[in-house]
């Protein structure tokens, strides 16, 4: 029998990845917020993978508390993610993988690009997505794994923070309003850097943003989590002393809505 798995947090993208792993032939166990981690590390102290698919927002207390016997066998998934995020809490590198496919309740799962993983266990992450026809791809270092989570980052954070201006969708706000879309990518972008701590490619990236925009032009640009992730990203630019004059017009305007 292969090892067991342990997938905490079962939402629509962990139940993605759920599916996959059971046609692989893995145990799994699902982790709920009700349950006590430490007793469930009792009862599976070595795990071939544990996978956090709790949402951004669940992540920092989550890492906080995760048993020792499960901080070296760590797979993340979450938007909004850096190395900054996890390198305090683990003892070894996690697996990683930029998602770059979207489900939602009771309809398949919508891929935009091949969804990139890096770490100890990419391959297993790519074969359970392959599994469901999902498309994912290994990337082969450190440095190219840090380019597809701020390439996925400038892409929630301009389009959802942008469409809050706008609405419409990807391609509207690309064609229709490219001034107001570079402008928040470029501050979004001075965020990324100082929460990296060295250098981006921007043309890189921008292209990369692009990519993403036309792989499904129209995808709506706002989810819910839009006033939350213009509220995150200001209190950052806060934090590190950026100017976001963009990002706080477009708060302004939503503040004189309500």
């Amino acid at each position: 029998m292969k090892q067991a798995i342990v997938i905490i947090g079962i939402g629509e993208i962990g139940g993605v990845f759920a599916r996959g792993l059971l046609r692989l032939g893995h145990p799994l166990y699902p982790v709920t917020r009700a349950m006590d981690l430490q007793q469930v590390a009792q009862h599976i102290p070595e795990p071939r993978l544990v996978l956090v698919a709790v949402g951004e927002a669940d992540l920092p207390p989550l890492l906080a508390q995760l048993p020792a016997a499960w901080r070296d066998r760590l797979a993340l998934l979450q938007n909004e993610l850096l190395p900054r995020d996890w390198e305090p809490h683990v003892c070894a590198p996690p697996s990683v993988i930029s998602v770059w496919f979207e489900k939602k309740p009771g309809q398949d799962a919508k891929v935009l690009l091949p969804s990139p993983a890096f770490g100890p266990q990419a391959q297993l992450l790519v074969d359970a997505l392959g599994a469901v026809d999902i498309a994912a791809t290994t990337v082969s270092s450190p440095a190219d794994l840090l380019y597809e989570l701020v390439r996925k980052n400038l892409y929630i954070l301009t389009t959802n923070i942008a469409g809050l201006s706008c609405g419409g969708t990807v391609a509207e706000l690309w064609h229709k309003h490219r001034p107001l879309a570079e402008a928040v990518a470029e501050e979004v972008l001075d965020i990324q850097h100082w929460l990296c701590g060295e250098a981006l490619d921007r043309p890189r990236l921008l292209r990369g943003l692009e990519e993403g925009i036309l792989a499904d032009p129209q995808h709506q640009c706002m989810g819910r989590s839009a006033p939350a992730r213009l509220q995150r990203t200001r209190h950052i630019a806060r934090q590190a002393g950026i100017a976001t004059p963009r990002l706080d017009a477009i708060a302004r305007t939503l503040e004189a809505r309500t």
